[in-house]
């Protein structure tokens, strides 16, 4: 069998080596900036900015929204409404007193029907920070599902950063020694 020939000029240039060789990760996605209605919540390219405090999206694991009623002013509103109808069927009260009193004892019950929003933000190895929002559920939680999207990518993004990282800074294996210190192929 003739022996492989070497194109001229390519004698003297060493031969790559061949094994993995870690592709770059993708640049960072590039966010745009959403508000919400109030203006109190920003979501940024950075970071989740809340009534004037900032939370990196890296600093973050989640987000969640959950309505919460006003109980006190439901409940208050819910006796009020009862003890005067109570009250005006018993005929311990006049008309107008009982039509007064039902009417604000039917305001308290909407007040605390309408309640609120609570958004908790989940911080590893840090107690979840709370806010409390008003408005419609729905908007809050388009926000909230917009904000763990953000929170997911730029996670993902740093994992791509270290393992490209990883794979591009390990260390060389160094030749298997025996437990003794020496090399073990001197010792046989």
């Amino acid at each position: 069998m003739p022996a492989a020939s070497v194109p001229e000029g390519y004698a003297n240039e060493p031969i790559p080596e061949l094994g993995f060789r870690p592709l770059l990760p993708p640049p960072p996605e590039v966010f745009a900036l959403v508000r919400s209605e109030d203006g109190r919540l920003s979501l940024t390219n950075d970071a989740l900015e809340i009534q004037g405090q900032t939370f990196g999206w890296r600093e973050l694991a989640g987000v969640d929204v959950q309505p919460v009623r006003w109980l006190l002013w439901f409940l208050l509103g819910c006796f009020t409404l009862a003890g005067f109808m109570l009250g005006f069927l018993q005929n311990w009260l006049h008309t107008g007193s009982a039509a007064l009193g039902m009417a604000s004892g039917a305001l308290l019950l909407a007040w605390g029907m309408r309640g609120t929003n609570r958004w908790r933000l989940h911080r590893p190895g840090r107690e979840a920070a709370y806010f409390a929002f008003s408005g419609a559920a729905q908007s809050w939680q388009q926000l909230a599902t917009e904000a763990n999207r953000r929170i997911r990518q730029r996670h993902d993004e740093a994992a791509a950063d270290a393992a490209y990282w990883l794979a591009t800074n390990a260390p060389v294996a160094a030749p298997p020694t025996s437990p003794s210190g020496q090399d073990s192929a001197l010792t046989h």
